[in-house]
């Protein structure tokens, strides 16, 4: 089964990719301090998908809010 840490990684490489430096990517930054728009949390969505079979949307972590509460939520949905 997958663990929060290996989430965490992955998340946080897709999201440095968007911009970000890797230090700025903590677990209680919000999207609007990293600059992630919405574009970017779709495609968030479709790695959580695709890497760990979580089904959501975009929407669903741009209402988390926060870094962590997304990683939380996709390690919730993990398959």
């Amino acid at each position: 089964s997958v663990t929060k840490e290996q989430i965490t990684e992955r998340i946080a490489e897709a999201i440095t990719a968007f911009g970000p430096q890797r230090d700025e990517v903590v677990p209680e930054a919000t999207w609007g301090q990293l600059g992630i728009d919405s574009l970017h949390l779709v495609e968030l969505a479709e790695i959580a998908s695709e890497d760990y079979g979580a089904q959501l949307q975009g929407q669903d972590l741009e209402e988390a809010g926060t870094v962590g509460d997304a990683i939380e939520l996709i390690l919730s949905r993990a398959q």
